[in-house]
């Protein structure tokens, strides 16, 4: 293949956003419902890989889920396939409202790298959308110039798909995307709008680790499951032998701090380590981050027993020595 066939390629990519709310109480029933789901849509034609982001409350309430596909007909052909509206209808008793579904193409600047991310979706008045258009170029130059602001995309309605338009702002951190939401400039920018906007809402999405694990131009993350076990390989050995080796030892026994405060710096330094590590190490499992359709089952499954295997070992080392 061709650099301009890759570029069309890589072009023609897109990615269903769907944020939904579930009743609290049916939180372990929809996981199961999610993980039954990721293993039907990942045998379907066109499918790449899927994100997967729980819910985070306070801040985040909704569960997030990331589906990237070859196209836009492909994606679609999921949205509306047998299969999976009758897993939504089976579903339906255990979300508050309806669904927030969106489609987005895959370009240089991704759908959702950034560690916080919202949702914008606005529903506009008959005729006004010239207008919209100009308002939005001014708000997008205001918002690039706001710290901590890493990117943006914006979507026009797809026809017979989503009726809104969709747009995503990406921050590095909650309080400079909520210093933005809060500014006098955007307030003011809003209520321009109001003259041709019907109605707007937004959900706030944040990634998990996704600051910790590299990703290519316009690739998604890896699926939040993934980083986690990642995360959880590297911390381990890291808590148990600084426990062993310095916390114990030297902080507590030969310093003499309390127990909480050499907890404490053992976890600044775990996280000061983990920081160095986990890029370093997910460039190694990116066969299994970002598996080729095709074999993406079996890289899964691969990759998630050969995780497993090394915390057996870590754990049957550990018992043997210490």
């Amino acid at each position: 293949m061709s650099a301009d066939q890759t570029s069309s390629a890589r072009a023609a990519r897109v990615t269903i956003v769907t944020q939904t709310r579930v009743r609290h109480e049916a939180s372990a029933a929809f996981a199961a419902w999610q993980d039954d789901t990721s293993r039907a849509v990942a045998a379907f034609p066109g499918f790449i890989e899927q994100s997967v982001i729980p819910p985070n409350p306070p801040q985040q309430v909704d569960w997030v889920i990331l589906q990237r596909f070859a196209n836009q007909t492909a994606a679609v052909a999921w949205l509306n396939s047998p299969e999976r509206l009758r897993r939504v209808q089976a579903a339906l008793p255990m979300f508050v409202g309806n669904d927030d579904i969106h489609i987005v193409r895959d370009e240089e600047t991704g759908a959702l790298p950034a560690p916080v991310s919202i949702v914008i979706s606005t529903h506009i008045r008959p005729g006004q959308e010239a207008a919209y258009r100009r308002w939005e170029q001014r708000i997008a130059a205001a918002q690039s110039k706001a710290p901590g602001f890493q990117g943006y995309r914006f979507e026009p309605p797809i026809p017979g798909i989503q009726k809104d338009w969709v747009s995503i702002l990406r921050f590095d951190s909650d309080a400079n995307l909520q210093a933005w939401l809060d500014s006098p400039e955007r307030r003011a920018l809003l209520q321009e709008a109001g003259d041709f906007t019907e109605e707007f809402h937004t959900r706030t999405v944040r990634t998990g680790f996704d600051q910790w694990f590299p990703t290519a131009a316009g690739a998604a993350p890896p699926a939040a499951w993934k980083q986690n076990m990642i995360v959880l390989l590297l911390l381990y050995p890291i808590v148990f032998l600084f426990a062993v080796f310095v916390q114990t030892p030297l902080l507590m026994n030969w310093a003499g701090l309390p127990f909480p405060v050499a907890l404490f710096v053992g976890n600044a330094v775990s996280v000061v380590l983990l920081d160095f590590l986990i890029p370093r190490t997910s460039l190694r499992f990116g066969w299994w981050f970002r598996p080729d359709a095709a074999e993406y089952v079996r890289r899964t499954i691969a990759g998630a027993a050969l995780v497993a295997l090394l915390y057996a070992v870590m754990v049957l080392v550990f018992t043997k020595l210490f």
